[in-house]
């Protein structure tokens, strides 16, 4: 019936809401900072281009240019295949140009940073990227406090 509300969604934002609560405001959102800044720091440090102009980055959602000559598919579908990992592509005029790699919630952590920045260093040297091996996961690492 088309006017019965999704009550699912209405349980799942109680949910995520009580998660909120229990961490705290404050406390949730130094480390969407912290991790946001992390991934950014590691990104840079393998020579990659963040998109987004500073000052205009979100922490929730690093958009990063794919270095010319890599094939933005593979790389993609061996992060997901390889390593679970999964990070979006472009959309629209962006498409084939970046990706998005979110870090929200639960999964915005210090272990998922080094992850992401560990795998994406592997599929980019697969491509034929040159870079300094282990540079962006020592970048990450140092803004972290690790």
């Amino acid at each position: 019936y088309h006017h019965t509300g999704p009550i699912s969604m209405v349980y799942a934002l109680h949910e995520a809401l009580a998660l909120i609560s229990e961490e705290g405001l404050e406390a949730r959102t130094k480390r969407h900072l912290k991790h946001g800044a992390a991934l950014q720091t590691g990104l840079e440090a393998m020579g990659l281009a963040l998109h987004a102009q500073k000052g205009y980055r979100l922490s929730t959602l690093t958009t990063v240019r794919i270095p010319a000559r890599v094939d933005d598919l593979r790389v993609r579908q061996a992060l997901l295949n390889k390593w679970n990992i999964e990070i979006g592509g472009g959309l629209g005029p962006l498409k084939g140009q970046i990706w998005r790699i979110g870090l929200m919630g639960h999964g915005s952590t210090a272990e998922n940073v080094l992850l992401v920045l560990t795998a994406l260093e592997k599929q980019l040297t697969d491509e034929g990227y040159s870079l300094t091996p282990g540079a962006g996961v020592s970048a990450a690492a140092a803004s972290l406090g690790e």
